[in-house]
């Protein structure tokens, strides 16, 4: 554990890095989800003011081969990535090493890194997107700017319950507008699309279902005017009281304050949007491949808003349509205290995270339930693992154990991680899996 505080290590690397490209090109690798989308947009534009010149790779996943091809001289900025694969990078012999992260640190730390991780110093939990925007403000007080894409990142990190008591700062620097309501998005759209589209949270016999959407809001006693329903922020309280209720009996397991919190809007392309639609966006674009789109739309490049809302609304179906396929599946292993869901080639392997994700939030489950999604991809399978209520057991310590023994890659946090393993490889890790689980329910 590094004696220093956060805010020194950022600031110690801040200076380095500066440094060091005085006289040399920089290359940003990051992660493509919408963390490291936003880390890279924020660094990108932090970039350009400085007038340096790099070039930026966006990748889905970091592999050895990979890292022995980088250029070795270049100054490497790794972020939301490479915590994992520092063994790599140590044998690929690059000089200058830069990496902002928040994931798990296991092997150790090379001198030709230069890292900064909350998880050498504190352990505070901060999204990568948070950490890149304290490291760009550090040599750059005007990038404060920037802080709305941060908020944005930490938003697609999960972080939102959290977010005043971690990143006070940042979410003052970035002139959000906070609303109480309830927590379904986007909340500056009409209700009866909104509440259709709704996966987090799952509404059961709603999401997905137009004719289910009309009923709850007739029993809320909402209807539309001048043929168009209200948005969630323009409800009076009594409005929002009679949809709270309705959802909730829709939802017997879900609980009142877990459905009622802070609303967040950020002012992006001139225009008051709700930040967990944004970052639903960005990870909308990442994930059906199109990452230069979700760069585009955070730098707000014009015409960007309209490319990447069409991906959002393809997105959008394909949730609807995989929720369909999880709840159809023969290809279902419930046991006590989880459920693996197999998707072979029926599920996309970019949104098995997010199904998993879904269920995870939802009432379908008791808290601490783990859910696990399978997707084909090449000849691998992309495995995501969640916590039902993000409590329970450590689903990425329970994946490192199987993938120790039959090989791949792992990453991700206590309550939310995934790996990568051979298909030939697949009844071995659902056996592995099952065998983990059904252990640890034994153990208690």
């Amino acid at each position: 554990m590094d004696k220093k505080g956060l805010g020194k290590v950022i600031n110690e690397n801040a200076s380095k890095f500066i440094e060091l490209a005085k006289n040399k090109e920089i290359l940003v690798v990051s992660h493509f989800d919408t963390d490291g989308i936003t880390s890279a947009s924020i660094m990108i534009k932090s970039l350009k003011k400085l007038q340096k010149k790099f070039s930026v790779k966006i990748v889905k996943s970091l592999d050895e081969k990979f890292i022995q091809e980088l250029p070795k001289d270049r100054l490497i900025i790794f972020l939301d990535s490479a915590s994992g694969c520092l063994n790599y990078i140590n044998n690929a012999k690059l000089k200058d090493v830069f990496i902002i992260d928040h994931h798990l640190v296991s092997q150790e730390v090379p001198e030709n890194v230069n890292i900064i991780n909350p998880q050498l110093i504190d352990g505070q939990k901060i999204s990568a997107a948070g950490l890149t925007y304290l490291f760009c403000k550090s040599f750059d007080e005007t990038n404060k700017e920037f802080a709305k894409l941060a908020v944005l990142g930490m938003i697609g990190d999960m972080m939102e319950k959290e977010i005043n008591k971690l990143n006070h700062n940042i979410v003052n620097d970035s002139e959000i507008v906070k609303k109480r309501g309830l927590l379904i998005y986007p909340s500056t759209r009409p209700l009866n699309r909104t509440l259709e589209y709704s996966s987090n949270p799952f509404i059961p016999g709603v999401t997905g279902n137009s004719d289910g959407v009309l009923e709850l809001l007739r029993e809320a006693g909402l209807s539309p005017e001048n043929g168009n329903y209200k948005s969630l922020i323009e409800l009076n309280d009594e409005e929002m009281t009679r949809l709270t209720t309705a959802i909730l009996l829709r939802s017997p397991k879900a609980k009142h304050e877990g459905i009622i919190g802070d609303i967040f809007l950020l002012k992006f392309f001139n225009k008051l949007e709700d930040a967990r639609e944004l970052s639903a966006t960005i990870n909308a674009c990442s994930r059906l491949g199109e990452t230069g789109a979700a760069l585009k739309f955070c730098l707000e490049i014009s015409n960007a808003k309209k490319e990447a809302e069409s991906i959002y609304v393809k997105y959008k179906q394909h949730i609807i349509s995989g929720l369909k396929y999880v709840s159809e599946t023969p290809e279902k292993f419930e046991g006590k205290g989880f459920v693996i869901i197999n998707g072979k080639n029926k599920l996309k392997d970019t949104m098995a995270g997010t199904i998993a994700s879904i269920l995870s939030n939802s009432s379908l489950y008791e808290p601490g339930t783990i859910i696990i999604t399978m997707a084909y991809y090449d000849d691998k399978i992309k495995v995501s693992a969640r916590n039902v209520g993000r409590t329970g057991r450590n689903v990425r310590e329970i994946l490192s154990e199987i993938i120790e023994k039959i090989g791949g890659e792992v990453g991700g946090h206590e309550f939310a991680a995934g790996c990568i393993v051979s298909q030939e490889k697949e009844n071995e890790f659902i056996n592995s899996i099952k065998k983990a689980l059904e252990l640890e329910v034994i153990k208690i």
